[in-house]
């Protein structure tokens, strides 16, 4: 199959989108493209993945469009599994038309099953010993990938003092986090994750906003590197999603709203500091769902009030959808960080 490279390229290249007189954003169309190429081009260069092989990778967002368009390109089999309550079936669709295999595992928690997932995918493994999994959870090469993001950072917008982004993986946040300290030592970043989701310390729980936080934490998640987190709920991210649309005409995904309303509310309360924010995916995916206003209107609790600031906690603790809160992170581990006691 033949594809354009060119293509490729400008799917993962951010266009520059100013949303504040000192914050900028890298909105990009696919962003995981960047990582994706990056493990499947090392792969490829060690032996590791051989010609025709087949790829598998546990997702719910948009690494798995990253990986199906990699592997159609380049003549790889491919099985993505995920959760059933993670995937609609346009997406899944999409996906399927490029060959890959969607394994869509039950959900009843409504957590996204990551254990379930995990397990799906090894035992896929111990019966084709020679599959090869991308692993971006624990990758190396997906955080050594947006080397390639800090230095159109570095170029296009010189000084940086904040960075915000979304940590799912943790590949993009603390990949570009790491080379820009190199650049900029001084350099604070603001991770954006939701609620219940076990990234930063909150209790396993549902999690209605897709493609942010976990209920496993991967190797790529660095806390050390943190300053503060930010918890945002799924209706704050699609208020922000629809202002950016909006007012800006920037159409992005919810998790690009997550990350535009905390780097927005970082360039207002720090106004003599330049800020960066990295905006993951467009907004097409979910024009069925958080740009409809038929499936808004059944949410429970929507329509309610756009939250215009976070609530700064002093202990950790799960909120309402539509609610915002912050932590000061202060670079420490995980474990140095009291967390909420379990109730059954």
């Amino acid at each position: 199959m033949s594809f354009d490279v060119d293509y490729f390229r400008a799917l993962e290249t951010p266009r520059l989108a100013r949303l504040g007189p000192n914050v900028v954003a890298a909105a990009f169309p696919l962003m995981k493209l960047m990582p994706a190429r990056f493990i499947l081009d090392q792969a490829e260069k060690s032996g590791e993945l051989k010609a025709g092989a087949h790829i598998v990778e546990t997702t719910s967002g948009t690494f798995g469009m990253a990986v199906a368009l990699l592997a159609a390109a380049r003549g790889f089999q491919l099985t993505l599994v995920t959760a059933a309550t993670l995937i609609d079936r346009a997406y899944q669709e999409r996906l399927e038309r490029l060959g890959a295999k969607v394994v869509a595992l039950a959900d009843e928690r409504g957590d996204g099953n990551q254990t379930g997932r995990l397990a799906h995918l090894r035992a896929v493994m111990e019966n084709e010993p020679d599959t090869f999994w991308t692993r971006q959870y624990d990758s190396p090469g997906n955080w050594q990938s947006y080397a390639r993001l800090a230095e159109l950072f570095v170029r296009s917008v010189g000084q940086v003092d904040w960075l915000v982004g979304c940590i799912g993986t943790g590949g993009s946040l603390c990949g570009t986090g790491t080379f820009l300290r190199q650049v900029y030592p001084h350099l604070k970043i603001a991770a954006v994750d939701t609620h219940r989701s076990v990234l930063f310390g909150q209790p396993l729980g549902k999690r209605m906003l897709r493609g942010l936080g976990n209920s496993v934490i991967p190797a790529n998640v660095r806390h050390h590197l943190v300053d503060e987190v930010h918890w945002v709920g799924a209706y704050a991210a699609y208020h922000s999603a629809h202002s950016l649309f909006r007012n800006q005409g920037i159409f992005m995904g919810p998790t690009s709203g997550a990350a535009g309303l905390v780097g927005e509310w970082i360039g207002r309360t720090n106004p003599d500091s330049v800020v960066a924010v990295i905006m993951p995916d467009e907004g097409h995916r979910h024009s069925n769902t958080v740009y409809d206003d038929k499936w808004l209107a059944a949410l429970p609790g929507w329509p309610c009030a756009p939250v215009r600031g976070p609530e700064t906690l002093v202990t950790i603790e799960p909120r309402d959808e539509w609610e915002w809160t912050r932590f000061a992170w202060s670079r420490r581990l995980l474990d140095e960080v009291p967390r909420p006691v379990a109730t059954s």
